[in-house]
């Protein structure tokens, strides 16, 4: 494989390759004739590296976030730069909150909507994932991230009867549970804390986007799912900058629904509990 990985980042880059060895899946650090380093990414579908690449330079426009140079892509691989880990700083903490409302602020052409020259058919991880656009967020989010994965789960029988009531009665009430209305921001979609890459640099990186045009909140409950280093830090800068709506950490586990049957569907485990805790917060807030 690591002569394929050479050759793919030679021919996208234009420069001969000397080097590539694997840092985990389907991921290589690359080192080129002239001394870059690089990162390339396998896929098995045309579309996933499109996605991606499309995401990446989307997320990029505003000059908001720092988000990796794609370097060139073809059916099966993505080239972008290799960015120098280092470790997170309060200081930089709170520049991601403030650059993160600067991103989102850029906005989309709907909700639901992919990426500049993006596909519909995307990816959020190793599961499929829909953009498809909408009037309305509650709508999008019911119809194209909770409602498939639900199937999805119940088919499985990661869910009973009565859990699957459960998480439908989020759906029926997703327009009260939505809060009010606000319009489509420009999310990197899938940011748990892995894909905050902290650089050298002393600044956060973004990488792996399921980017789509989205609700704001939903970028913010993904950094708390996992825990994020100086989230609060996170959280304060962003709402200095940008303040969310009234009722706002009511809504956390709404947002983080999508995730988890994700996870649910993936791997079941524990997730398919995590699930129901959050649908019985989410509908909970109806009475705050």
């Amino acid at each position: 494989m690591p002569s394929e990985v050479q050759s793919a980042a030679s021919r996208l880059t234009g420069v001969p390759a000397t080097s590539a060895h694997p840092i985990g899946g389907s991921v290589y650090e690359v080192r080129l004739e002239n001394g870059a380093r690089l990162i390339a990414k396998r896929y098995q579908q045309k579309n996933d590296v499109i996605a991606e690449a499309c995401g990446l330079r989307w997320l990029a426009e505003p000059r908001a976030v720092r988000i990796p140079r794609v370097r060139g892509h073809d059916d099966g691989w993505l080239v972008t730069d290799f960015v120098t880990p280092g470790s997170p700083t309060p200081a930089a903490a709170e520049a991601l909150g403030r650059n993160l409302a600067i991103l989102h602020a850029a906005g989309a052409p709907a909700f639901g909507s992919p990426p500049s020259g993006g596909p519909e058919d995307a990816t959020i991880g190793m599961a499929r994932m829909s953009n498809v656009e909408c009037d309305s967020w509650p709508e999008f989010y019911a119809r194209y991230r909770i409602e498939p994965y639900l199937r999805k789960a119940v088919d499985q029988g990661k869910f009973d009867a009565a859990e699957a009531r459960l998480l439908s009665r989020v759906i029926e009430g997703i327009e009260a549970l939505a809060g009010p209305p606000e319009p489509p921001a420009r999310l990197h979609g899938d940011l748990w804390s892995g894909n905050v890459h902290w650089g050298a640099d002393g600044r956060a990186w973004l990488i792996d986007p399921a980017a789509h045009g989205g609700h704001r909140e939903t970028d913010l409950a993904m950094l708390r799912l996992f825990g994020c280093p100086n989230l609060p830090r996170i959280i304060d800068a962003y709402r200095e900058h940008s303040p969310l709506a009234d009722g706002w950490k009511a809504r956390v586990h709404l947002h983080q629904l999508f995730p988890l049957l994700v996870h649910t569907v993936l791997f079941g485990g524990t997730y398919a509990s995590q699930t129901v805790s959050a649908a019985q917060a989410a509908l909970a807030q109806r009475s705050v």
